[in-house]
């Protein structure tokens, strides 16, 4: 810590050392500049955010689909399926098709889907309620 010195007369002390100036917070008042080798300083915050990047989860939307009258296997299924898409903590999207004559029978479609929410309600929260569009209904279920 020099204190607050000219531009100049920074830039001539970096360069006495051999180093660059660098400024690190330009919002500040005054700038807080750094004496120090730029390039080495350049290679660390890229390996700062190589190491962000390699740490992060990126959450991918699984979809399930399933129909109105789906049998009780199929469901057991395909639940597993999404007890195992949401402990790995990715979204799961539940699409409930509707073929024919069964857009007649749209409560059915939601039975099913509100059997699927009470299921999984203490692993998952609710991202979109179920709404239908075109011939199908729609939820999106988020891991707590």
């Amino acid at each position: 810590m020099i204190g607050v010195m000219s531009a100049r007369e920074a830039l001539l002390r970096a360069y006495d050392v051999g180093l660059d100036l660098v400024e690190i917070s330009p919002n500040a008042v005054p700038p807080v500049c750094k004496v120090l080798d730029y390039g080495k300083y350049k290679y660390e915050q890229q390996k700062k955010a190589n190491e962000a990047r390699k740490r992060q989860k990126i959450v991918e939307i699984k979809e399930i689909k399933v129909r109105p009258n789906i049998d009780d296997h199929d469901y057991d299924v395909k639940m597993r399926a999404a007890k195992g898409f949401i402990e790995e903590g990715d979204k799961v999207k539940v699409t409930l098709r509707f073929r024919g004559r069964e857009m007649a029978h749209q409560d059915l479609g939601v039975k099913v889907l509100e059997r699927i929410r009470t299921e999984l309600g203490e692993l998952v929260k609710v991202e979109q309620m179920p709404r239908l569009e075109n011939r199908q209904m729609i939820m999106v279920l988020a891991p707590k």
